[in-house]
């Protein structure tokens, strides 16, 4: 059974004393490929590095929401030249964060429509960050044709009504370890509707950790969890969703 974690964070600081454990434990665990994902200046790099090291994983670059205030000329052509490394796999995540306070809404948008328009030049799919925005993050992939290129929604946690605009624009919907809370009623009832074809896991470690080890780091060798835990909501086995999954993510990234 192999397992597809589709966003993580394995050059995080809470990995500084163990990474290269962690990364048997994915490999033993049946995790066989990760994207990590890079986001700032600080952390594009040591995606990169990572990716270049492990010919399993794969990158995504992009400018978070949070660091766009961070945002400086040159940087989106950084960004580009990037993409054309053959492990990078897609841009992100971007998109809109409104819960921290931390880069203003206007300067947000124009970053956020900045990289979809950039991932529409090249044809490379987008990876959604979306915090207690999504009307605006809706609109903005509309009015910017995201359509065009589709991607991720990234540790989804909207309503089934958002979740349907985003997959008549062709994005997929990915889900983490809140699928495993007892409480996390609304992410069971959309996942449970989201199409077989359209469906990805992830862990986004080292955060949202599953149960049982909600409170302590989170690692991709736990998107076992999450499988087992869509699996149950699905009504599969976890070996058609581990199939499934990874399919879509290979498919979605151009993985061959």
């Amino acid at each position: 059974m192999m397992l597809f974690d589709t966003h993580t964070h394995l050059d995080a600081p809470q990995f500084d004393e163990d990474r290269e454990e962690v990364i048997a434990r994915c490999i033993e665990g049946g995790v066989s490929k990760m994207v990590n994902v890079g986001f700032n200046r600080e952390t594009i790099p040591t995606t990169m590095a990572l990716a270049e090291k492990y010919d399993f994983i794969y990158a995504a670059v992009g400018w978070h929401p949070q660091d766009a205030i961070t945002m400086k000329e040159g940087d989106l052509e950084w960004i580009a030249s990037l993409c054309q490394h053959e492990k990078v796999v897609a841009i992100g995540e971007i998109g809109l964060d409104y819960y921290w306070d931390t880069s203003p809404k206007d300067i947000q948008h124009k970053v956020f429509r900045q990289q979809i328009g950039l991932a529409r030049e090249i044809k490379m799919p987008i990876v959604i960050h979306n915090r207690d925005a999504h009307e605006d993050v809706v609109r903005i992939l509309r009015e910017e044709k995201a359509h065009e290129v589709g991607g991720i929604m990234h540790s989804y946690s909207g309503s089934w009504e958002t979740a349907k605009m985003c997959l008549d624009m062709g994005f997929h919907l990915s889900f983490g370890g809140p699928i495993t809370f007892k409480n996390a009623k609304q992410p069971k009832e959309v996942l449970a509707q989201v199409p077989m074809d359209r469906l990805l896991i992830e862990t986004d470690s080292p955060y949202l950790t599953p149960h049982p080890y909600r409170g302590k780091r989170n690692e991709s060798a736990h998107v076992r969890l999450v499988a087992e835990a869509a699996a149950q909501i699905k009504g599969v086995d976890i070996e058609e969703i581990a199939r499934i999954t990874t399919r879509n993510a290979l498919d979605l990234f151009g993985i061959l």
